[in-house]
């Protein structure tokens, strides 16, 4: 038996979808994906010009010589409103997709075999701009350091699609590495941004801490419906009640980063 996998879990327990239950993940998504459509509209109307600058320190000597202010440069500055709309759009724009005519019946057969990779082709976009945002907050703004952010974050959610798809519904055990994976590369951009969130000397407005923990907890409740979902617990046996979960946890994490940043940075 391979230590990868766990003989007492079964993949997520599945039957076919009745009638009912499709047409309620389409009405959770078209009614989510609107919301998602005006809370992102609303973002962009009323967002004053705030921006935070994108940076970059180019070496001009030897390395490890000392630091020349001079050479820190303002390469291009990002409009935090729009910034933040861009992941409520991207979330909009994938619940309509799903819903539409033409990709609605190849979701549904993504959910009766237990994975959902429109999910996470989604997530690996919105989440990555999430965590970006957040450490443009703190103070992060090398060019370098949110590029590597943003893609160990898309890595986490890509573990996720791994995950589903080799412990879809026709498989037997579970194999847990793509999780631990997962969990390891998605805690490096927390690190990252713990370091300048608490670190010496570090004067970050209260409400960042705000944002911070809420959006903390919220990814770790992502990754804990998973863990759900393949030990089997309860509801969670059953994919598409996990399914219906990272629905209403995508909506709430995305509408608390978004008007917490345009409570506290964009109003007006």
């Amino acid at each position: 038996m391979s230590p990868q996998t766990s003989p007492e879990v079964t993949v997520p327990a599945l039957t076919d979808l009745t009638d009912d239950e499709a047409k309620r993940l389409r009405r959770l998504n078209a009614w989510f994906g609107l919301a998602h459509l005006i809370s992102g509209a609303l973002m962009i109307v009323l967002s004053n010009q705030f921006s935070l600058p994108i940076t970059t320190t180019f070496l001009d000597g030897i390395p490890g010589g000392a630091v020349d202010p001079e050479r820190l440069t303002n390469q291009f500055d990002v409009r935090l409103g729009y910034a933040t709309a861009a992941f409520l759009l991207l979330s909009a724009f994938f619940h309509f997709l799903i819903v539409s005519p033409g990709f609605f019946q190849r979701y549904l057969n993504e959910i009766r075999a237990g994975q959902n990779r429109f999910r996470w082709v989604e997530y690996s976009l919105s989440s990555s701009l999430m965590i970006m945002i957040i450490a443009m907050l703190v103070g992060i703004s090398d060019i370098a350091a949110l590029v590597a952010i943003g893609g160990v974050n898309a890595s986490m959610i890509l573990f996720g699609w791994l995950m589903e798809v080799a412990n879809n519904a026709e498989a037997d055990e579970v194999w847990w590495t793509p999780f631990i994976f997962g969990c390891f590369a998605g805690i490096v951009p927390w690190v990252a941004v713990g370091i300048y969130l608490f670190g010496p000397g570090s004067g970050v407005p209260t409400f960042v801490y705000g944002i911070f923990f809420t959006l903390f907890v919220f990814f770790n409740i992502f990754a804990l419906n998973q863990w759900l979902q393949y030990r089997g617990v309860g509801k969670w046996s059953n994919y598409p009640y996990g399914e219906r979960v990272y629905v209403l946890l995508s909506i709430t994490a995305k509408s608390a980063l978004a008007w917490q940043i345009f409570g506290n940075t964009l109003a007006g």
